[in-house]
């Protein structure tokens, strides 16, 4: 025994000089590359104007301030939250929603924080359920023209946003839908990418499993719910960082779609609050670092599903 836990010790202390290279350099490049940009916000949003533009770089304020936090919430208000009747912008000219509650008056930049979160989580779990099932369909299911239909789907993922723009135009204002923020989510829930990944997850599930499923008596539902969606979790789990970061960054859907102060996301409403002759950096820079805190915590909470389903599609590609 004395002799296998030396074995094992020695195996786990030697570390080769090749090794210790390669870790310090994806050290190095991580902290360069992913992390200084998210140091220069956060510096950034604390910095007083002189500090900002100064010709040479100042790495780290001598004066810290909340002047631009101050700007940011002050700029511009709008109400907390707005009830609107149920259907109201089919019966008016300009196709608005009639209010009949609004909350409490606060800054501007708040409501677009709320708007951003709302869009983003909506969209994420409405793409993760409605990937999810159809992934599940086209992998285990057999009808006429799943070929052909995921067909679609793949070259559907090579199509630009720019090119579908008028139909989805077209679509909203039909649905009358435009300047909300649904006219940003329900083009993100048909997410191609999103099936074609599920998919991929779900061919890895042994039809014995869904079998014996079906001999034990459960339904097409409890199937999916109690056995396939536990099989395919780490698959969702980076569907659904994908889907929160693709949303949450769609800035040119957003810029088309949105007007209305209400509903401006964090992005669009800080863009709209730049001056005419001007940029105020320190204003960007908190705006950014606001807007940086949900993205952060979201990455955290599934970064384990995140990085488990990246490994599990390496193995199987």
């Amino acid at each position: 025994m004395n002799s296998k836990n030396k074995a094992r010790t020695g195996a786990v202390t030697h570390i080769s000089p090749y090794r210790v290279i390669t870790l310090v350099i994806i050290v190095v490049i991580a902290v360069v590359i992913f992390l200084f940009p998210l140091y220069w916000i956060i510096t950034g949003a604390f910095k007083t104007p002189t500090a900002i533009n100064s010709p040479t770089p100042v790495w780290w304020p001598d004066e810290w301030t909340m002047r631009n936090f101050k700007e940011l919430f002050s700029k511009r208000s709008a109400p907390l939250w707005e009830l609107h009747i149920p259907l109201s912008e089919w019966f008016t000219k300009d196709n608005s929603q009639i209010v009949f509650f609004s909350g409490p008056v606060l800054p501007a930049a708040i409501r677009w924080l709320i708007n951003t979160v709302f869009m983003s989580v909506t969209a994420m779990i409405l793409t993760c359920v409605t990937a999810s099932l159809a992934g599940y369909a086209l992998a285990k299911k057999r009808f006429i023209g799943r070929t052909i239909l995921f067909s679609l789907i793949v070259c559907a993922m090579a199509l630009p946003k720019q090119v579908i723009l008028i139909p989805l135009l077209r679509e909203m204002s039909a649905l009358h839908l435009t300047d909300t923020l649904w006219s940003v989510i329900y083009p993100i829930v048909g997410w191609p990418f999103g099936v074609f990944l599920m998919k991929q997850f779900a061919e890895g599930i042994p039809g014995e499993i869904l079998e014996a499923a079906r001999i034990d008596g459960s339904s097409e539902l409890k199937t999916f719910t109690t056995v396939v969606f536990p099989m395919i979790k780490p698959g969702v789990g980076a569907l659904a960082i994908f889907t929160f970061i693709n949303s949450w960054n769609d800035y040119f859907m957003q810029l088309v779609m949105l007007t209305d102060t209400k509903v401006l996301t964090s992005a669009l409403g800080i863009a709209k609050m730049q001056g005419q002759f001007g940029t105020d950096y320190g204003l960007l820079m908190a705006g950014a670092a606001l807007a940086s805190v949900p993205i952060i915590i979201v990455f955290l909470v599934f970064q384990k599903y995140f990085t488990k389903g990246i490994t599990m599609g390496a193995v199987k590609g």
